[in-house]
């Protein structure tokens, strides 16, 4: 049993570590674009990159979960195994082609269709060709995850992010190539894996079971509409905000300004919330195994209060010094030459506070989902996605006419705080344990007044030392009333700390 956990951890720290190196490096890129791209261009990209994930999932259409599920379940796992890599890979390479020709075909008629010029049409093309390599990787990746080659499934995507960040380079900097590269550069990179996972075609045999696929379709088809709603909450924001209207732009920013650039600079902005999204990220990774490994424990309750307690204290601290921080760096000159987003962006640095509050909501929502997965009851969580779903694009669609990319903002903390009640709701429901609420929304209401209080001693101390002292001490005093609201949790902290770093 110590072996078998000993080897999950081990392929967990592999697979999350891959993956926030990835993320790590394409964040590279934004400052690229930012400085060498106009907003609008960052605009068009940032409305077909959305898109883009969206159509992920309409192309792989479930298939990579069900190959695992049935596979896994196969009585002649080696005697199917064969047959069925070759029937999952052999209908994602007819559909997703027949799709991507399609985007081809249409692609005026869709650039129109999302909010942009059908001049715009060359770069939907190239999303057709991202979005088909991108599907040809979809087994091949699943087959590692399955055979355990975590390490080669983890090489296969870090080398491809680094092809697409040397190569963006090259195009955009020294070849001038503009947006084009952009896009050259991510199917380049797409390419790279694809060439990477090759051996794994050892599988592949030209034969086809019609049984097989509707056991896949079966399964993966559910997984869909589910996997559209889960990204619409973090997606549908720039879909709607590309359609501001120019009166609106116009009486919110006032002239100079069209949809793609409000779009440029609101995706921009956001992606700061990169520093949020990776901490939760790297939590999720350690907590699923954690909560099932200990779920049966006497103390589990306990044990789960105290964690939820201890990373949401530590994620509304990161958000906390996120928003006091990072739109100084943001603004500050580097060498006197170089920001990191140009001061045509900087309209949209009020949305940080916003963003970074929206994956509070995140964090408690994944700890709480242990309760659904404990117990088995999965049926609850299209509820709670959906939920959020339709709660962000209602709130987008009211708000960004009034707001800009503020609505946007205030839209996507609608939707994940009603995610995370609707998961509340159930969770607790199936699985109960009495959280801290009430100090929880204590200290979530400090933050938010601390975030007030810091943008004052801002004004009232314009010198750039004093404004990072305030702010220090805001921070100070934040963290100690969080300690002094959770005394148990800080002394859990601070064993655990001192046995780390004690020399015996």
């Amino acid at each position: 049993m110590f072996s078998k956990l000993k080897l999950l951890f081990k392929d967990t720290v592999i697979y999350g570590s891959s993956t926030i190196l990835a993320r790590s490096l394409n964040y590279l890129l934004v400052p690229l674009y930012a400085n060498k791209l106009s907003t609008f261009d960052n605009g068009v990209q940032t409305i077909i990159y959305a898109n883009i994930a969206l159509a992920n999932v309409l192309f792989s259409y479930g298939l990579e979960t069900s190959y695992l599920k049935v596979l896994s379940d196969s009585a002649d796992r080696e005697g199917d195994e064969k047959q069925l890599f070759s029937t999952a890979f052999v209908a994602l390479f007819v559909t997703s082609t027949l799709f991507a020709l399609l985007i081809v075909l249409f692609a005026p008629l869709i650039a129109e269709s999302i909010g942009l010029s059908a001049g715009d049409y060359l770069f939907v093309r190239y999303a057709a060709l991202i979005l088909w390599i991108d599907t040809m990787l979809v087994i091949p990746f699943a087959e590692l995850r399955l055979k355990r080659k975590a390490l080669q499934f983890a090489v296969a995507r870090v080398v491809g992010v680094i092809a697409v960040v040397v190569s963006a380079i090259i195009l955009i900097v020294p070849l001038h190539s503009g947006l084009s590269g952009v896009f050259i550069s991510e199917a380049f990179g797409s390419l790279v894996s694809l060439l990477l996972v090759i051996p794994v075609f050892r599988q592949f045999r030209f034969s086809f079971s019609t049984a097989k696929l509707r056991s896949m379709l079966r399964i993966g088809l559910p997984y869909v509409p589910t996997g559209i709603a889960g990204l619409l909450i973090h997606l549908i924001d720039r879909n709607i905000l590309i359609r501001i209207s120019p009166s609106e732009i116009e009486s919110i920013y006032g002239k100079g300004y069209q949809a793609s650039d409000i779009v440029g600079i609101y995706g921009r902005i956001a992606a700061f919330g990169v520093v949020l999204q990776l901490f939760i990220q790297v939590f999720r990774f350690a907590w699923q195994p954690f909560f099932l490994q200990h779920a049966k424990d006497p103390d589990a309750k306990r044990l789960f209060r105290h964690v939820l307690s201890i990373s949401t204290i530590f994620t509304m601290f990161l958000a906390l010094a996120a928003t006091f921080f990072v739109p100084d760096l943001v603004r500050y000159h580097y060498g006197g030459s170089f920001y990191l987003l140009p001061p045509r962006y900087w309209i949209g640095l009020s949305i940080l506070p916003w963003i970074f509050l929206s994956y509070v909501f995140d964090m408690v929502s994944t700890n709480l989902s242990a309760g659904l997965l404990i117990t088995g009851n999965t049926r609850y969580l299209p509820v709670v996605t959906f939920a959020g779903a339709a709660v962000t694009a209602l709130f987008c669609w009211w708000l960004i006419p009034l707001g800009g990319m503020d609505g946007a903002a205030y839209a996507i903390v609608a939707g994940t705080a009603v995610m995370c009640l609707v998961m509340a709701w159930y969770s607790l429901k199936v699985f109960p344990i009495r959280y801290d609420w009430l100090k929880l929304f204590l200290l979530l209401v400090t933050a938010v007044g601390a975030a007030f209080l810091q943008l004052l001693v801002g004004q009232e101390f314009p010198a750039a030392g004093a404004v990072i002292a305030s702010k220090t001490v805001l921070l100070t005093l934040y963290l100690a009333i969080a300690v002094a609201l959770f005394g148990s949790e800080a002394r859990l902290v601070a064993a655990k700390v001192s046995r780390k770093f004690s020399w015996k």
